[in-house]
């Protein structure tokens, strides 16, 4: 085969289904599935879907910021303290505003080379989780926990061989992933309102 029939490589984001979370009485959130399909060998599954709120995608720019100094990342949408999660539009244009800053980080060869924006979009690990296995604190390499997280319906599992901190306190502790597959028993817990406004750092 010519190099001219060879497929050229793509890699589709979509940020889609934005979600209410309950954290407690007062305080809820909005959170956005992730969804990914490529054929790019950059990435370690081809296809996989997770679930982020706005801080982590707030976490996630400043540690590719920081680690590639000379790249000027995309923004993301403004923080607003008026954001209403009752609004659709409101929600609807942060939405869009994700999709967008992922869409342009995934096709900066550079920022793909960066292990932390792998598992924020293809495993459900908290940002401080994420660190611990980039740094090589996990018994799971960033390839172990993306496959395994591809064959879960649920968070990335407690490792078996020992407990894990107690102090292990991710606020979106809550939040579903679909991993490859929707959750049945999600899906009636995120339609509930909140009696609040949701609280978005």
């Amino acid at each position: 085969m010519t190099p001219k029939h060879e497929k050229q490589e793509f890699v589709t984001v979509l940020v889609r289904d934005p979600r209410l979370q309950k954290e407690d009485f007062w305080h809820s959130y909005i959170d956005y599935e992730i969804f990914i399909h490529t054929n790019s060998m950059c990435f370690t599954r081809k296809t996989s879907c997770v679930r982020r709120r706005f801080r982590e995608f707030v976490w996630l720019r400043q540690k590719l910021q920081s680690n590639a100094v000379l790249i000027q990342l995309p923004d993301l949408p403004s923080k607003t303290p008026f954001f209403n999660s009752n609004n659709s539009q409101h929600v609807d244009q942060r939405r869009q505003g994700l999709q967008e800053f992922l869409q342009k980080v995934l096709q900066n060869p550079v920022l793909l080379s960066d292990s932390r924006l792998h598992l924020f979009v293809q495993t459900q690990l908290s940002p401080e989780d994420i660190e611990a296995c980039v740094s090589g604190n996990t018994k799971y390499s960033v390839a172990e926990a993306i496959h395994d997280f591809a064959c879960l319906k649920r968070r990335f599992p407690v490792e078996h061989e020992e407990k894990k901190k107690e102090n292990y306190a991710d606020s979106d502790s809550e939040s579903s992933s679909c991993g490859l597959e929707h959750s049945s028993d999600d899906s009636n817990s995120h339609r509930h309102k909140a009696s609040r406004a949701p609280e978005e750092p």
